[in-house]
This record gives C-alpha cells, sequence and structure tokens, in this order.
C-alpha cells in the first residue's frame, strides 16, 4: 500500500523481536536487547549504519516465553510497528546487552521474511499515514502517544490495539485502559500519606490492571489535605514548640519543599520534621498530689523498703507547697531481686505518670545517650530523646537500669554523656545530637538502679591507727628507706602524739607520710657516719667506745629527731615533750639493745 504525496518507510525492514512491551505508533519505547537475533541487528545494521534509512527497524511483538527461547525463528505476528532508533547505550553488566530507545512511526503488516540470520529481515507494506503521527495538530497521533505509557503495563492489550486499524476499533479498546490507568494514579496519589508500603501495593495493583475491582475515591477524608508538606508545616505551627526550635523546623521545611523527592536527603530531612513534630515539646501529665493514696499505694505494692517510701512522700509534699519544682534523681543499689525496677514503675504508678525503662547494660557508646549527627548514614536520635517520643509527655519517669554496667570504647564514654542528661543545672537545656536543639529534662523524674552492692567503710579509730603503725607502716617504711630496728625505734607514746596532733584524717596515709619523713631524716645521720651499729649491737659514733657512743646516742638522735620533726612542721607549735619522751625511748631501746 502506496500513499501519493506522503512519506514511506522502507519495503523491506529488519526485525527486533520484543518480549517486554509494544511499540506503538507515535509513542517512544526504552527495550533491553540481549538475545542473539536482536544483537545481531544493532550490531550489523545500526552500529555499522551511515544514514537516516538504516535506523528505521521494525519492532514486532514476540508472545513466545522469553526463558524458552530456541533457535528456530518463531511464528511472527502480522502486525508490527516502523520506528527509529533515536539512542543505543551498550553495557557488559551483568550481561552483554544493549538498551534500545525507539519511537513509532507507523504500522505495518508482514507480507514476507526474506531472512532469518544473523537478523530477520522482511517484507512489509506500510497500514498508515507517516504524517497522521508526527503532526503537531493530529488527534489521532495524540491518542496513540498517550497509549505508548501503557504499553509495557497492559501487553496483551496493546497488542489488540496495535492490530487494530481502524481508528473506531482503537478506541474501543483503549477507552477502558485509559479509564484504569487514571483511577489507579488516583488511588497512588492519595495513598501516599499512608507510606511507601502502601504505595507499593497500590502499584501492583496498577500493573496487574485490577480487573475486578472499583475503588471509591470519594470515601478518603476531605478534611485532610492532599499536599504533604502543608499537612507538615500546619503540624509544626501546631507543636507548641520552643522558638528555637521553631526556627530550625521551618528552615528544614523551606530546604525539603525545593528537594524532589528523589534526592537521598528528602526522606532524611522528612524523617527528622517528623520527629520535631512527635516530641513532647510542652505536653505534660498531671500528677497525684494525694500523699494518703500514695502511702497506701506504695504499701500494697511493696512491703518494707520506709526510706524510700519516705523519699517519694517527701517529693509529693513538696510538690504541693511548688508547683515548679524539678525531677529528682534517685539511684537504687542493691542485689539482683529486691525489687529496684518494680519500685520504679510503683513510683510512676503512684504519682500518674507514664513510665519507660532505658536498659543500659552493655551500652559502651555515647551516641546511645547523646544520638548520632545527622551527617552519618543511618543516624537515630538517642535513647532520651526516643524514650519521650515513645511516652508521649515530657515529665515521665524514666528508668535508667544498670548503670552500673555501662561500657567504655573508642566511642565515647556514655556514663560521662549521662551527665549532662542527670546534672539538675544542666538537663533544661540537654542537646541530642540528631535533633540539634535544645530539650528541656528538668520535669523528668530519673531512677538509676545499679546492681552493686555498696559496703560503708568508716575511718579507723586512734587506737586502730597506732595498732596499724606498728604492725605496719614502721616496717614498712624501715624497709623501704634501708634502715633496720636498731637503728630507729618509735614507742606507741609517740605515735599517739603524732597520730593525735599532726595527722588528723580518717585513713593513715599521712600518718605513714610522717613516719617515713623521720626515717628520712635517721638515714642521712647513718649516711654521714654520726651513727653506726657496732658487733655487739650497740649504736657508737666512729672511732669512739661503747660508753662514748651510749652518750653520743642521746645527743645525735636527739638532733636527728629535733632536725626531722622541726623541718616537717616548721609553721607548727611543737610540744617540746614529744622530743623529749620520743628520744628517752629511743635512747632506752638503743641502750638495751648495746647491753
Amino acid at each position: 500500500m502506496s500513499y501519493s504525496g506522503g512519506m514511506e518507510i522502507p519495503s523491506r525492514l529488519p526485525l527486533l523481536l520484543s518480549h517486554e512491551g509494544v511499540l506503538l505508533p507515535g509513542s517512544t519505547v526504552r527495550f533491553s536487547v540481549d538475545s542473539p537475533r536482536n544483537m545481531n541487528l544493532v550490531k550489523h545494521r545500526l552500529l555499522k549504519g551511515t544514514s537516516l534509512k538504516s535506523t528505521i527497524i521494525g519492532v514486532i511483538p514476540d508472545t513466545r516465553d522469553p526463558e524458552h527461547e530456541i533457535d528456530d525463528l518463531p511464528s511472527l505476528h502480522k502486525i508490527g510497528t516502523a520506528g527509529i532508533a533515536v539512542q543505543v547505550v551498550g553495557s557488559n553488566w551483568p550481561k552483554p546487552h544493549y538498551t534500545l530507545l525507539i519511537t513509532g512511526l507507523c504500522r505495518f503488516s508482514v507480507s514476507s521474511v526474506q531472512k532469518e540470520r544473523p537478523f530477520v529481515l522482511a517484507e512489509v507494506e506500510q497500514l498508515d499515514k507517516l504524517e497522521q503521527y508526527t503532526g503537531p495538530a493530529s488527534e489521532s497521533g495524540t491518542e496513540d502517544g498517550e497509549l505508548g505509557e501503557l504499553s509495557q503495563k497492559f501487553y496483551q492489550a496493546a497488542i489488540q490495539v496495535l492490530d487494530a486499524v481502524s481508528l473506531e476499533e482503537r478506541f474501543k479498546m483503549a477507552l477502558p485502559m485509559l479509564t484504569r490507568q487514571i483511577e489507579g494514579l488516583k488511588l497512588l496519589q492519595k495513598t501516599r500519606k499512608g507510606g511507601p508500603d502502601n504505595e507499593k501495593k497500590v502499584a501492583s495493583l496498577i500493573h496487574k490492571g485490577f480487573p475486578s475491582r472499583q475503588f471509591r475515591l470519594d470515601e478518603e477524608d476531605e478534611d485532610e489535605d492532599g499536599d504533604d508538606t502543608t499537612v507538615l508545616e500546619k503540624k509544626i505551627y501546631g507543636a507548641n514548640m520552643p522558638e528555637a526550635a521553631l526556627k530550625v523546623s521551618i528552615k528544614e521545611l523551606k530546604r525539603l519543599k525545593k528537594m524532589p523527592q528523589s534526592m537521598p536527603e528528602y526522606a532524611l530531612t522528612r524523617n527528622y520534621l517528623d520527629l520535631m513534630v512527635e516530641l513532647p515539646w510542652n505536653n505534660s501529665s498531671k500528677d497525684c498530689l494525694d500523699i494518703r493514696a500514695a502511702r497506701t499505694q506504695l504499701d500494697n505494692d511493696h512491703y518494707a523498703m520506709d526510706k524510700l517510701k519516705r523519699r517519694v512522700l517527701e517529693y509529693l509534699a513538696v510538690r504541693q507547697l511548688k508547683t515548679s519544682l524539678k525531677g529528682p534523681i534517685l539511684c537504687f543499689v542493691g542485689p539482683p531481686g529486691v525489687g529496684k525496677t518494680s519500685v520504679g514503675r510503683s513510683i510512676a504508678r503512684t504519682l500518674g505518670r507514664e513510665f519507660h525503662r532505658i536498659a543500659l547494660g552493655g551500652v559502651c557508646d555515647q551516641s546511645d545517650i547523646r544520638g548520632h549527627r545527622r551527617t552519618y548514614v543511618g543516624s537515630m536520635p538517642g535513647r532520651i530523646i526516643n524514650g519521650l517520643k515513645t511516652v508521649g509527655v515530657n515529665n515521665p519517669v524514666l528508668l535508667l537500669d544498670e548503670v552500673d554496667k555501662l561500657g567504655k570504647s573508642l566511642q565515647g564514654d556514655p556514663a560521662a554523656a549521662l551527665l549532662e542528661v542527670l546534672d539538675p543545672e544542666q538537663n533544661h537545656s540537654f542537646t541530642d545530637h540528631y535533633l540539634n536543639v535544645a530539650f528541656d529534662l528538668s520535669q523528668v523524674l530519673f531512677i538509676a538502679t545499679a546492681n552493686t552492692t555498696v559496703l560503708q567503710v568508716p575511718g579507723y579509730t586512734q587506737e586502730e591507727k597506732v595498732e596499724i603503725a606498728h604492725r605496719h607502716l614502721i616496717s614498712k617504711q624501715l624497709e623501704e628507706h634501708g634502715l633496720t630496728p636498731q637503728q630507729l625505734h618509735i614507742p606507741q607514746s609517740t605515735t599517739q602524739e603524732i597520730i593525735a596532733r599532726y595527722t588528723r584524717e580518717a585513713g593513715v596515709r599521712s600518718l605513714e607520710r610522717r613516719i617515713g619523713t623521720v626515717c628520712r631524716a635517721v638515714a642521712v645521720k647513718v649516711a654521714e657516719g654520726q651513727l653506726h651499729i657496732t658487733d655487739s649491737g650497740g649504736v657508737t659514733s666512729e672511732g669512739q667506745g661503747q660508753q662514748a657512743g651510749e652518750r653520743f646516742v642521746f645527743v645525735s638522735m636527739e638532733l636527728v629527731i629535733n632536725s626531722a620533726l622541726s623541718q616537717h612542721f616548721q609553721n607548727t607549735p611543737i610540744n617540746i615533750m614529744i622530743f623529749k619522751n620520743y628520744c628517752k625511748s629511743l635512747i632506752h631501746c638503743m641502750n638495751k639493745n648495746t647491753k
């Protein structure tokens, strides 16, 4: 069939066998080519051709199963579409293939097959005028162009439209397809608010054509705005945020409106704004301040624990007198099974507050407390902010369970990060890294629990310090300074004077340092040769006899003690009787050794 005065396609066309979609006149479709015949067509015709005529090919629907393709040429469909290859792109991943972008020109019928290899070449007869699809004011061109968008979703129906040469028949077949497509797009637009899961379900229904189900779109709530950003903006202004948080949210919302939804940052910004809207900035629960009812509730829930119950009742009493009271911070320490966690729940029930438990055992990353910065992939807020989002109020009872089992790693110290959470002077402006704005935690009642058993160790009495000094400290200091018991002896009376006047402490560290001072002074005299021990055990000066040694002991030792004590306590009034008693005891001991 020829048309005088109009453009005609070549009488012999290479044929592209398509499994994916149907090319209709006036539409542009992208085809993936990986079969041997189609690959040879691209290599030998499209890539090697140098004229416009070499880019015109015929596209025939191939109804065979592509997984069971054989080398024999199948029976060809009688009606096809001539198209011009606009773009050819090759790739080797995951396997060698070409991607063709083809624009349909007109229909043709296959008269005969000229050859089957390396690609199919057939004698064709043109069925339509070429101008009716290329002219700008053609009604039929508009109709076929819109049908091209449906060809890949309604494969079998599109083949029937392709076979319908008459315009009236094409309208009868195309109108039901267009109606279903329009209904599906409207439904998809309405369900975008419900999340990506609903969107995928509706998209699958559109792909199948949902022929047996009718959707009533007018059942959707008319009060809800179709624009997500408009609804989000209303929620931001209605969340009663502080001024700083409101400024940040409005700034992020403006950025969100300028982003296309395909950008990865769009989802991150949207999640951030959703969290800002859901946080309880000014939403508080009303406390139950009835002390009698609270005492009855605590007694019914737990037996004994009088100190703990009294602390809760004291808090309620102060809350009655002063409304703007910061939330207390309690720490329950005890072995497992004594009821620390259950007491926390009972306190929340008594106060009429929400309860949330945060398990901190094994946590070794400070981001679990402070959250991640939004620059990281998979960032999220910390457990404190997540807990407030869960309960929906800003004054819950937060139980920080097993704080003694917090770890420490290269990611930081979570115990140090808890300082800003638990310090009453700081937690009114707690800043989570994910939010990057201050959040008030001063109304939260924090209860920490630990399994460590605390044993109270009191300080030593004076008698205990004397015994510790003579059993352990003096012998230790003599050994460290290279002295022997014959060279230095400190009686208990002198030790008591040192403890009472110069070491007023609960422990014995200062006492040990004072004994070390005396030992160092004696060590100087020994090193200078003024004092040594004879073979008989006496203490003498160098070059003198036993008796002279005894006299020298009194004088030299008196100087040693006076020098040591006066050098260490030069700014303190010293009782001279301490030196006399001390020196007499030393001389008595040394003379006893010489005898």
